[in-house]
């Protein structure tokens, strides 16, 4: 059986190697694989998928082989269903589930309990606080609210869970679902516009140039050198901090470190913010009062030539957005956030905007502001490929 698996997997376009597939049979011997499809799957994908982009081809090949094999997994498939397609009938309000205490379970009780509960639960439950279900206070299930939980299904809504099961994911896993800081430094790479150096003292190695000079001197060397060429973007980065953004912190630290380290920039200076743009940036993330910097200066020290990135989810209290900010130094009102951000795309024909969430198809209330931004900002994923479309955006003029 494992032999036609490798031979499919090498018919369907992965370069499997003999060595990558006998180290993937020394792995299920050791019991790598947790004896369960999953933990094949995920010991097969890590041997022998060598870049995140082959993943989706990977996954289509797992699922046209192994598409007629039962899961035996943690939750039951009749569980499964029902969780991501739960009842309408019940309506829970958040602020009546905070309003109830709850115990502070680790990881492993809640596991326990979770294995109990499935092995006495025999039908769906919706609401309450004992069974696996969703809408309720229980710890496990979804839609519901527990500040230490385990989401079964469904979709994140409250970003409390500890733990994530039931995600059997053979599909549908990109290269824009995994980012690490080489592929922020790949992506800035494409923010590139060379230009001769001609007051450089130093110079560089022609290659081209040395290699036709020897041909024409009949093989005798001919070593020649060129003023250097160097990146001459500048770049303005503004990024969003704190509150909802916590979420993505450790995303955006990737960005910060890779803009840092790329060394592809001329210039590069970074400011934060808290929700929106308002008369005052920080000089770091925990945006103390010491670290301010009128937002106004900014506008006026770094011209239209520079290349802005804004990086924030867009989402605020529409307050923020649209209404006049109230400065509580001077007792007076200033423009509102808006106005700020009105300001930034008039002045910059270079700018995009980076948001680790995913534009929504309509405003709702939560995300109204999202949706009013993302209709005035050329928006784009802060993933893998999102950054790719979105530095390439940046080289042509707005």
């Amino acid at each position: 059986m494992f032999a036609a698996f490798f031979y499919l997997l090498r018919q369907r376009g992965l370069d499997v190697s003999l060595n990558e597939w006998i180290t993937l049979l020394e792995g299920m011997e050791k019991g790598l694989h947790h004896s369960s499809l999953t933990g094949f799957y995920h010991l097969c994908r890590a041997v022998v998928v060598k870049s995140e982009v082959e993943y989706d081809r990977f996954d289509q090949v797992f699922l046209e082989f192994f598409k007629d094999v039962p899961f035996q997994g943690e939750i039951p498939d009749e569980m499964m269903d029902w969780l991501n397609h739960p009842s309408e009938d019940l309506r829970r309000t958040i602020e009546d589930l905070r309003a109830s205490g709850f115990p502070d379970e680790s990881l492993e009780e809640l596991l326990r309990l979770l294995e109990e509960r499935l092995k006495e639960q025999t039908e769906e439950h919706n609401g309450g606080n004992y069974w696996v279900g969703t809408q309720g206070r229980t710890p496990w299930g979804n839609s519901g609210w527990h500040p230490n939980g385990i989401r079964i299904g469904g979709q994140s809504r409250y970003r409390t869970a500890m733990s994530v099961a039931g995600e059997r994911k053979f599909r549908n896993f990109r290269k824009d679902n995994t980012l690490d800081t080489r592929q922020f430094q790949m992506a800035f790479r494409l923010l590139r516009q060379l230009s001769v150096q001609n007051d450089s003292a130093e110079k560089v190695l022609d290659v081209d140039a040395t290699i036709h000079d020897t041909c024409e001197n009949a093989g005798t060397l001919q070593v020649r050198y060129k003023n250097p060429r160097k990146n001459n973007v500048k770049v303005l980065l503004l990024m969003d901090s704190g509150g909802s953004m916590d979420y993505y912190s450790g995303l955006c630290s990737m960005l910060f470190q890779a803009a840092n380290k790329s060394n592809h920039f001329k210039e590069l200076h970074t400011y934060y913010f808290h929700n929106c743009v308002f008369s005052e940036l920080y000089e770091g993330p925990q945006l103390w009062r010491s670290g301010q910097v009128p937002t106004e200066w900014v506008l006026q020290n770094f011209d239209s030539s520079y290349k802005v990135i804004i990086v924030g989810d867009a989402a605020m209290n529409p307050y923020e957005l649209t209404e006049k900010r109230f400065d509580w130094e001077t007792r007076s009102y200033g423009p509102s956030g808006m106005e700020w951000l009105e300001r930034f795309r008039k002045q910059y024909p270079y700018l995009i905007w980076l948001n680790p969430e995913p534009m929504p198809e309509r405003p709702t209330y939560w995300s109204q502001t999202h949706y009013t931004l993302g209709q005035l900002f050329e928006m784009f994923d802060l993933s893998a490929e999102g950054l790719e479309q979105g530095m390439k955006r940046l080289m042509v003029r707005r």
